[in-house]
């Protein structure tokens, strides 16, 4: 009972901020967070009309360097700053096919959403982390950057394994002064976002989505576990390393994939 009660409210008084956390994994992190006791800010494009109305939410598209900064002033002038960062956005919607199929355009896309966007906020929000020596800073990557596709992932593989590097190399600056910097890297979770991509390509190969699911697992090696991750699994791994339970952990990658990834 006492560990469940410090579980609970272990995050009480921290400010944390979640990218893309209206839909999927960055809700349930957002949700998770608020139940720990967190004052959770939550960034997106458009709000969803059955929000929590205990979360304060942003209104941006932060591929958008002006936008990024008008979240970033919002935050410092009502809360202060963050305690909590969560760069969860990320997306893969560039045209499957493999090179031929992408353009520079593409490339920018893929990079903007999947690297840039964070490294922008992290370098706006890391000054006050670092002047008060305390700090988490956490970046939703991908199995995909370390399990590329040709066919269907390639820009968003690149733009992942990039988010990996950087994250790894920003621990290693930061960490002295106190601030922590982890990399989580989801596999196939059950989310809108999946559920469109395994659409995406049923469409475009001519099968069912129920056939595409299965030769999504099957070109990824199998998932030991037999089935998608739950968002909710993903988030409670988030909590706990954004929560002083885990204050000896930075610069690690934490792949969450069922079993899926074919190297130790």
């Amino acid at each position: 009972m006492i560990d469940q009660q410090r579980s609970t409210a272990e995050l009480d008084g921290k400010i944390a901020l979640v990218t893309g956390a209206t839909k999927g994994i960055g809700r349930a992190i957002a949700d998770r967070l608020t139940q720990a006791g967190a004052v959770v800010i939550s960034t997106a494009r458009t709000k969803p009309e059955d929000m929590s109305v205990s979360q304060h939410f942003i209104a941006a598209d932060l591929t958008k360097p002006d936008e990024s900064t008008q979240v970033v002033n919002e935050v410092n002038q009502r809360f202060g700053g963050l305690d909590i960062l969560v760069n969860n956005m990320g997306a893969n919607t560039l045209p499957a096919g493999g090179f031929s199929a992408l353009t520079d355009a593409h490339w920018q896309e893929a990079l903007q959403v999947n690297l840039l966007a964070a490294v922008r906020l992290d370098r706006a929000f890391l000054p006050r982390m670092l002047s008060q020596k305390s700090g988490v800073i956490i970046h939703i990557s991908s199995t995909s950057g370390l399990f590329p596709i040709w066919e269907s992932t390639m820009a968003y593989s690149t733009a992942k394994a990039a988010l990996n590097a950087y994250s790894k190399t920003l621990s290693n600056e930061v960490a002295p002064s106190g601030v922590r910097v982890m990399t989580v890297s989801p596999g196939l979770n059950k989310t809108e976002a999946m559920a469109a991509f395994i659409e995406q390509l049923a469409e475009r190969t001519g099968v069912s989505t129920e056939m595409m699911t299965q030769n999504l697992f099957a070109r990824l090696g199998g998932v030991p576990l037999g089935r998608m991750a739950e968002p909710e699994e993903t988030a409670e791994l988030v909590c706990f390393l954004a929560s002083p339970r885990a204050s000896y952990i930075t610069g690690a990658n934490y792949i969450v994939d069922g079993g899926n990834l074919p190297v130790v």
